[in-house]
């Protein structure tokens, strides 16, 4: 699926949670109340005003809410008659929601959008099997003691279980890890240029955090303002010291905990507008204009589960007549430095984006050197229902500060072989 806005549109930076490993510093905060300091703040912006509807999404589930960007409003004491709805793709899901936002703006009274996204994995709950489900309520709806006495015998040990949530692919049964280890020896993707990547995330987190690029774009959570997953002492020897962490068994395993993005918590947000809306925000807010988006999916039982960007972004491009030369600024999710390497690879690649992307023109070297340059999700986190608003926020800031006419791509990979991309424009 690909589209442009019906109206103008434009992104402006939000602010996000520091990012923190699970059952760290954020382990005490649940997803609505790691959200709702960030709606105060977004919405404490406006001056006394309101946004026109708010899209935040959550990957993980609850049983004690559905819809969590009303209950975020709500908490917040915030926003009560803003329309607020919930959305979910994978690692995309606050992408996307910006890009639902923007097809809803419409210039006649829809002009501003507050988007979002959080994951807290300290906090998964753990629910009952279906059989125990249903056994329960069946229970529950019995009328007489001798009838639920009856439904207590009719429970086998069988159904005694619990459902515990995990990271796997619902499909294959597989874990992103393990998919993209596969996907990373179909390319030729090495243990050593994992590491080298990942060493470079962290080394430009840590001097972005020394520059004060994040002091903005970071709301302090307790006596926390600073993300704490970066790692200013690692080195290539000490990434080379740790053992695979998904192909454990065969002598081939290239992906480590080094070079793969931890369980983290944090929660970030943006803002979608329209011209009018832009006017409703604070002077100097970042923003750049959203030119095309594109949201993508492949057959993961025959292609890599993580590589539906590299599908996408020579679409978009030919789309707008660009080459990755006339992108100054490209931020890749890095949800493994190895699924970064086998985009870029395939981008590379004439064969494969002429035969899987559908592009003959020729879209020329890609420039590797202009990827991430204030650290990407490895160094930073990656709180599923997060990344899309973090990685937004972040482009956003990098673009605004560039000439007008500079042009970013921001790009995420997600579970299911699907994925977003964006085209943005310094205004």
């Amino acid at each position: 699926m690909t589209t442009t806005a019906s109206v103008e549109t434009w992104l402006a930076a939000g602010v996000r949670t520091p990012f923190a490993k699970i059952d760290g510093p954020l382990a005490s905060f649940d997803p609505i109340a790691l959200s709702v300091p960030l709606a105060r703040h977004m919405v404490g912006l406006l001056d006394g005003g309101l946004p026109d509807l708010c899209v935040w999404g959550v990957v993980v589930p609850s049983l004690t809410w559905s819809n969590i960007a009303r209950e975020v409003l709500m908490d917040a004491g915030v926003g009560a008659t803003v329309p607020a709805f919930s959305t979910v793709m994978a690692c995309s899901t606050s992408m996307v929601a910006a890009f639902e936002a923007a097809g809803m703006l419409d210039g006649r009274g829809r002009d501003l959008a507050l988007v979002g996204g959080v994951d807290c994995l300290s906090k998964v709950q753990i629910g009952l099997s279906q059989p125990l489900s249903d056994w329960v309520r069946q229970f529950q709806l019995a009328r007489s003691l001798g009838d639920k006495v009856a439904h207590i015998a009719d429970l086998s040990l069988g159904s005694l279980r619990l459902y515990v949530p995990g990271v796997v692919n619902r499909t294959t049964g597989l874990s992103m890890g393990e998919h993209t280890e596969i996907t990373a020896k179909q390319w030729g993707v090495g243990r050593a240029e994992q590491d080298a990547m990942a060493l470079q995330s962290h080394q430009r987190a840590v001097a972005a955090q020394d520059a004060g690029f994040f002091d903005d774009l970071i709301l302090p959570v307790g006596e926390f303002a600073r993300d704490v997953i970066p790692r200013r002492d690692t080195s290539l020897e000490k990434l080379a010291r740790l053992p695979p962490a998904f192909d454990k068994t065969s002598g081939q395993g290239t992906l480590t905990a080094g070079s793969s993005t931890p369980l983290t918590d944090g929660a970030a947000s943006l803002w979608v507008a329209t011209e009018a809306g832009l006017a409703r925000l604070p002077a100097g807010t970042p923003r750049v204009k959203l030119i095309d988006y594109a949201v993508a999916a492949v057959d993961f039982r025959v292609e890599g589960l993580l590589m539906a960007p590299a599908f996408a972004i020579p679409k978009l491009l030919a789309r707008n007549g660009l080459t990755y030369a006339d992108v100054d600024l490209w931020e890749i999710h890095e949800a493994f430095s190895a699924q970064v390497l086998f985009h870029m690879k395939a981008l590379e690649d004439r064969d494969f984006v002429r035969a899987k992307a559908g592009v003959d023109a020729d879209l020329g070297d890609f420039p590797r050197e202009r990827i991430n340059p204030n650290g990407g999700s490895v160094a930073l986190g990656h709180p599923f229902g997060a990344t899309g608003a973090r990685i937004l926020s972040q482009a956003v800031k990098e673009l605004a500060a560039m000439k007008p006419g500079a042009r970013a791509i921001v790009s995420i990979c997600a579970d299911g072989g699907q994925g977003s991309v964006a085209l943005i424009e310094a205004g």
